[in-house]
């Protein structure tokens, strides 16, 4: 390819006039910043993002030295936020006129499309995209540009780009997270915070023993096991540039006016110097071992050429700038707020008798034991957590003939995070299922949706959709989907109001562990003192988990695609409220974690609770075996603290 100035675009962060004006001056091609609502930054309001009038002025002063200016309205929306978010997009096409909004919720597509405004869309990193049916997708709904999923290699990143054509932003330096962008609720359940909705309290920066589960012996003693370094690709210019990368992206937006200039001035230098002489091309290293000495957080390059390793984390927290948050002890599922919210609050209206008990399980063992006491339907396959082995062919065919003899609906379960070799498998599982009467699919994201619609079944959106509001609901059905599963964040009176509201019928979790985390990390190879890829693998089939400075235990999880998911210390439990979701069309038990033996317990327990039937010597016996001591998620606050 020939390289010219417009091969390249570097986009600046700004969280104040100032710090925008700044970056201007020091040569970025584009900024992004947030509104005072809507936008991943809003803590201390007062201090950053831009008031309507400065987001006018902004882009004036941008469009008139040939600049871009990307709003980021890239959280998710509740329910009773819609009528203001409407409002808002209304004053950005009319009075604003961004080159783009940068967006996760899938609500803003919808109300762009429906109202018929003039607003360009890119797909924000939160979307969790990370395979070319999701970009194409978002392609033929108007989507320009992709904010890739920063768990994608430069030569990921490359052949996604061929292979669709879609104009790709990547992230070239700043905080990068630790967890797959959206697919982290540590904050939003522990704090009523999300970091979804631009509030996150970093739980990911909290210090951890790393511990063997089962006999509790310390590992791996206190250190700041999550705490990713910043990233830094000042040095990988021309990898960048040649992989196809058109939009090269600064994290920041809390920063102050001469950190941005200085690292937009950095980006500038090295990115026209490969430009005008790209076989002539090297660092300054004086100016480099400069810029190094200022760096906050030690380098690291992240997953651009591999999966990032120990030496990625800033284990002695040294370097860490600030500590939002510590570790905190998870709320009982008897916890006196929630009885108090939950007796003030009324249950969600009635759309059927009696919700759908559907039952994710793990095992084929799990799903017979699931069916023979009282699911509705379950949930097969996606991750496999080891020493469990995903379910082979015969194993589905299995479960669906023993669960048709109960009259139990079978759906398979996709991977939440599905790159386009994933898909390209469940493609091929789609031919050989053609034989077998499953009742459905449950998919992740836009990626595996797109492709689920081969499959000619009902399809169900799981959690990792973060749905949060009717309108997104609204955008799901209109893709294709049967039936959707409220975020794991969302209160009481919101998902009531989601359940209520929605054209689509609403899943809602009621019991199981839920995940924190999804990490693309493997955390036993990088902490346990004996692994080794040859000669021990077998520890990845052992149980080990986090400690936090509260000494709450979070349970770690190896799939099959070697991905880390990070389980809450406690597992959710609703059974004293249960009756107040009565009115959603279904109520999942997730034991994807769980023995047969708890499976079958479980599910017993909660079709008792449904039929009106007594469960209470049962649920002292659950309480025994449980992995994990029962927690109210979310439901101990009155409501997921808005944006």
């Amino acid at each position: 390819m020939t390289l010219t100035k417009n091969s390249v675009e570097l986009l600046a962060p700004a969280g104040s006039y100032e710090t925008f004006v700044a970056a201007i001056d020091a040569g970025a091609d584009a900024v992004y910043f947030g509104g005072k609502h809507f936008n991943m930054r809003v803590h201390n309001l007062q201090a950053f993002n831009f008031s309507n009038e400065e987001l006018k002025n902004a882009a004036d002063y941008a469009h008139s030295r040939g600049k871009k200016i990307y709003i980021t309205l890239n959280n998710l929306i509740s329910p009773e936020e819609i009528p203001a978010l409407t409002e808002y997009l209304e004053i950005l096409d009319k009075e604003v006129q961004p080159d783009a909004l940068i967006v996760q919720d899938l609500a803003i597509i919808q109300l762009i499309r429906k109202l018929g405004l003039n607003l360009n869309i890119h797909a924000s990193v939160m979307m969790n995209i990370n395979n070319s049916h999701a970009i194409e997708l978002l392609k033929s709904l108007g989507v320009t540009r992709i904010v890739v999923g920063r768990e994608l290699t430069l030569s990921e990143v490359s052949l996604l780009k061929e292979k669709t054509g879609m104009e790709v932003e990547y992230f070239i330096h700043g905080d990068m997270c630790i967890s797959v962008s959206g697919q982290c609720t540590h904050s939003g359940v522990t704090f009523g915070q999300s970091g979804n909705r631009g509030r996150c309290l970093k739980p990911c920066r909290w210090a951890y023993k790393f511990i063997d589960e089962v006999s509790g012996e310390i590992l791996d003693d206190t250190s700041y096991k999550l705490a990713l370094g910043d990233m830094c690709m000042l040095r990988k210019i021309p990898e960048m540039i040649q992989a196809g990368v058109f939009s090269f992206k600064i994290e920041g937006r809390m920063r102050p006016p001469e950190f941005v200039h200085r690292i937009v001035s950095a980006y500038r230098k090295a990115i026209d110097s490969y430009l005008a002489d790209p076989t002539g091309w090297s660092i300054d290293e004086d100016f480099w071992k400069d810029f190094f000495s200022k760096r906050v957080r030690d380098f690291t390059h992240v997953y651009a050429f591999g999966a990032p390793t120990k030496k990625d984390i800033g284990l002695s927290g040294k370097r860490e700038p600030r500590f939002f948050s510590a570790g905190a002890v998870e709320k009982s599922f008897d916890d006196e707020q929630a009885q108090e919210i939950f007796s003030a609050e009324r249950a969600i209206k009635k759309f059927s008798d009696k919700p759908s008990l559907n039952v994710r399980v793990s095992t084929l063992a799990a799903a017979k034991s699931a069916v023979e006491n009282g699911a509705d339907l379950i949930y097969i396959g996606g991750e496999s957590f080891r020493p469990n082995k995903p379910f082979t062919f015969e194993e589905i065919k299995s479960a669906v003939d023993f669960a048709q003899k109960k009259n139990v609906k079978v759906f398979l379960n996709t991977p939440r995070v599905t790159t386009d070799k994933i898909l390209s498998e469940l493609a091929e599982l789609a031919e050989k299922l053609k034989g077998i009467e499953l009742s459905g699919i449950m998919v992740s994201n836009l990626g595996s949706l797109r492709l689920a619609k081969n499959f000619n079944l009902p399809i169900h959106a799981d959690l990792s959709f973060n749905l949060f509001n009717e309108v997104a609901a609204e955008f799901l059905k209109e893709q294709g989907a049967s039936q959707a599963t409220a975020s794991v964040e969302v209160a009481f009176s919101q998902v009531r109001d989601l359940a209520e509201k929605s054209s689509l019928p609403i899943e809602i979790l009621i019991h199981g562990s839920i995940e924190s985390m999804v990490c693309g990390h493997n955390f036993i190879k990088f902490y346990h003192p004996d692994y080794d890829d040859f000669a021990t693998p077998e520890l990845l089939d052992k149980h080990f988990a986090f400690v936090d400075s509260a000494e709450e235990i979070h349970s770690l999880r190896i799939d099959q695609f070697e991905q880390t998911h990070i389980y809450f210390a406690k597992d959710l439990c609703l059974l004293p409220y249960v009756e107040k979701f009565f009115g959603a069309a279904a109520l999942r038990i997730d034991a994807q974690d769980y023995s047969p033996e708890v499976t079958g317990l479980t599910a017993k327990i909660y079709r008792a609770a449904l039929d009106g039937k007594n469960f209470a010597s049962d649920f002292e016996e659950l309480k025994k075996i449980s992995p994990r001591k029962f927690g109210c998620g979310i439901y101990h606050f009155k409501e997921s603290k808005n944006s």
